[in-house]
């Protein structure tokens, strides 16, 4: 009988490392296609806006960070989070005269911060580019100056992807994490999982993830065992 000293035996997996994978903002990395064309339009076409403050709109990974990311950098603007406000930072956040207010979600802010926000905007004539998921106009607002000031704000969404955007962004996040992969993958994967940018981005995790853990190549093959349908 082992002692309680002995060493058990090294199984076939190895700890996977949770390691940080650089997602390139730069705009020559941004994928562009039907779903996104506006959005992308609306970025590039500023300071030529239909209002200083624009609303940008889309799933979860459907690229608004990305967008905000390349017009923060044209346009020289901080970046701070809807939560993240707050009654001192408010003057600070338009100091530049431009503002991304990221990831604005229903019942995730203050309201009298955000009027005070959008108030202050207006005097100063600042650009914000507000991201988030929903529809702002559709929400639930107690302050109802507020609540018309959202109503009032030009939206611009970003949609599904088509096929071959799907294929594309897919390839991208493989290869934003140095893993270089054949379309035979590619092709596999996208008809198994939800056409979601979300989704992808989970599923590139989970084989780069698995990969790693079972001293593995990401192939097709190991695509077949994780992602096989019923």
């Amino acid at each position: 009988m082992a002692g309680p000293d002995a060493v058990s035996p090294v199984g076939p997996t190895q700890l996977a490392l949770a390691l940080n994978h650089a997602e390139s903002f730069a705009r020559d990395d941004f994928l562009a296609g039907p779903s996104n064309a506006g959005a992308l339009d609306l970025i590039e076409r500023w300071p030529d806006w239909p209002g200083r403050v624009v609303v940008l709109t889309g799933p979860e990974g459907s690229g608004k960070s990305h967008l905000a990311a390349i017009w923060a950098r044209a346009a020289g603007a901080r970046t701070i989070s809807a939560r993240a406000l707050d009654d001192e930072g408010v003057p600070a956040a338009l100091a530049t005269g431009a503002l991304v207010l990221e990831n604005l979600s229903e019942g995730g802010f203050d309201e009298a911060l955000l009027f005070h926000l959008l108030n202050l905007a207006r005097e100063e004539r600042a650009f914000v580019l507000i991201t988030t998921r929903g529809v702002p106009a559709s929400w639930r607002i107690g302050v109802a100056d507020l609540a018309s000031r959202l109503r009032a704000l030009p939206m611009v969404a970003l949609t599904a992807p088509d096929d071959a955007l799907f294929r594309a962004v897919t390839v991208k996040l493989f290869a934003d994490r140095q893993l270089a992969v054949d379309e035979n993958l590619v092709g596999y994967l996208v008809t198994r999982i939800e056409r979601s940018f979300a989704a992808a981005r989970t599923a590139v995790e989970t084989l780069d993830r698995e990969a790693l853990s079972r001293k593995r190549p990401v192939t097709r093959a190991l695509a077949g065992e994780l992602f096989r349908t019923p």
